[in-house]
């Protein structure tokens, strides 16, 4: 008699998100294999094979050995992944990881966004700033996240400046807005359809990277995000988790940009829900019924540069900690703690060891 085995979820990457989405793995009844490189702190709960994720012929050779792929990083290049049993699908992650293709999808699906420009040279970044207005942002329709691959421009005279400082590469210019503050939506929706929201969940930054989250947020806009992400999951034809990022202003809200994947500002969700973005997300995609959402109120802190010790925690049991096992290094996302907001002792010790919400 054969005994079923489980099936083998491939991850294209061995970071942070493989190592949450690993953790899970177990709860589904899925083994999982990453491609990535030596000492990525997945390797702490995960295989680990050494693969260029730049090299079609090497990712089409580690796809033979898993049943199904995903990914934690919207970065490697979609030609890369096209043909592969992959979720979320190539074209959603190719449209989010170009910022002027994931303008004008949103725009397309009908939500509303800051003004935009497409650059692609000094001459045209001058017509952007015509038509755009300043101050404005110039961004690289690529690989820019945490506050990189962007410039703030506030007088036509920096044009130059900026252009050289992103690396004259294809950009983007966005105007400024004024908004009242950010909030991000995650998504799950399975291969028959199901869709499950999180609570709308409110994020913090300083430098461009986020530093606290804090749900739910916002539950008089909750049921218009829904439509908006219903609506591109569905044009997508998108299976696992999504996250769109919006700016609140007054009663609406302007769509910033998307995640193909489980995201920063839903690790919340491990101790704040019923079940994890990341147990959803491996429920989507390997076509099971997504679990339910329910959740607490919670905030999320992350810890940049170094982890706090073990010691100057410990006083709060009911602080959640997540040490990703990097070493430390300024601006470094390394860990993430997690405390129901009832415990208003733990998060004021959190506010004053890690910054306060309002940032």
């Amino acid at each position: 008699m054969t005994t079923a085995r489980n099936p083998r979820v491939g991850i294209l990457g061995a970071g942070q998100l493989a190592l949450m989405l690993a953790e899970a793995a177990p709860i589904v009844g899925a083994d999982i294999l990453c491609a990535g490189r030596p000492g990525d702190c997945a390797e702490r709960v995960a295989p680990v094979l050494p693969v260029d994720l730049n090299n079609p012929h090497a990712v089409a050779e580690f796809s033979k050995s898993v049943d199904l792929l995903t990914i934690e990083s919207e970065n490697i290049d979609a030609h890369v992944l096209h043909g592969l049993p992959l979720y979320p699908n190539a074209r959603a992650i190719g449209t989010a990881q170009d910022r002027l293709l994931e303008k004008h999808f949103f725009v397309d699906c009908g939500l509303e966004v800051a003004p935009f420009a497409p650059v692609n040279d000094l001459v045209s970044l001058h017509a952007a700033i015509r038509e755009v207005g300043l101050p404005a942002i110039l961004k690289t329709r690529r690989l820019g996240y945490d506050g990189k691959g962007q410039v703030r421009l506030t007088h036509p005279d920096q044009a130059a400046d900026a252009r050289a400082a992103v690396g004259e590469v294809p950009c983007i210019l966005e105007g400024m807005v004024a908004f009242d503050t950010e909030v991000s939506l995650i998504a799950a929706r399975n291969r028959s359809g199901q869709l499950a929201f999180y609570p709308l969940t409110e994020n913090f930054h300083r430098d461009g990277i986020l530093r606290i989250s804090r749900a739910p947020s916002h539950p008089e806009l909750q049921s218009l995000a829904e439509q908006h992400l219903a609506h591109l999951l569905e044009r997508l034809e998108y299976i696992g988790v999504l996250a769109v990022e919006f700016f609140v202003r007054g009663t609406h809200l302007l769509a910033n940009e998307m995640a193909p994947r489980v995201h920063n500002s839903g690790h919340w969700t491990i101790e704040g829900s019923d079940t994890s973005q990341f147990e959803n997300h491996l429920r989507a995609i390997l076509g099971l019924p997504l679990g339910s959402t329910d959740s607490r109120p919670t905030l999320m802190f992350n810890c940049i540069g170094s982890m706090p010790p073990p010691e100057a925690t410990a006083a709060f049991p009911s602080i959640a900690r997540h040490d990703y096992g990097k070493s430390p290094r300024p601006g470094r996302k390394v860990g993430h703690l997690t405390v129901p907001a009832a415990d208003t002792a733990a998060v004021a010790f959190l506010e004053s060891l890690l910054g306060p919400p309002r940032l």
